[in-house]
């Protein structure tokens, strides 16, 4: 999962905008998954490798174009989720409790 060819269109911005965007649409599961990859991002004690797997699937879940456009109910994330599960269970070792902690705390302001 070092494909950085979905990295480049990464941004802090673009990743914080398809959130708040698509929070309720997406669903619970591939938002608090982005959400823990993204705390993950921000430990300083995730190695190089992690955090280059983690932006690459989280530049795939901002990305416009999708191999499974957004707007097809029901099926319109399936590939995001895929790919940020993919992401999570490749770099798992380094998800601690608080990354998950603060990714429920997001989620219940945006969906509860």
């Amino acid at each position: 999962m070092q494909d950085t060819q979905h990295q480049e269109h990464y941004s802090e911005q673009s990743f914080w905008d398809t959130l708040k965007r698509y929070a309720k649409k997406a669903g619970r599961e591939v938002i608090e998954t982005a959400l823990i990859l993204y705390y993950c991002t921000k430990d300083s004690d995730t190695p190089r490798w992690a955090k280059t797997a983690i932006l690459s699937a989280l530049g795939y879940f901002v990305l416009p174009i999708d191999a499974i456009p957004d707007v097809l109910v029901g099926v319109g994330y399936s590939d995001d989720i895929g790919v940020l599960m993919a992401a999570l269970t490749s770099v798992g070792a380094h998800v601690k409790q608080e990354h998950k902690q603060e990714a429920k705390q997001q989620l219940e302001v945006w969906l509860d």
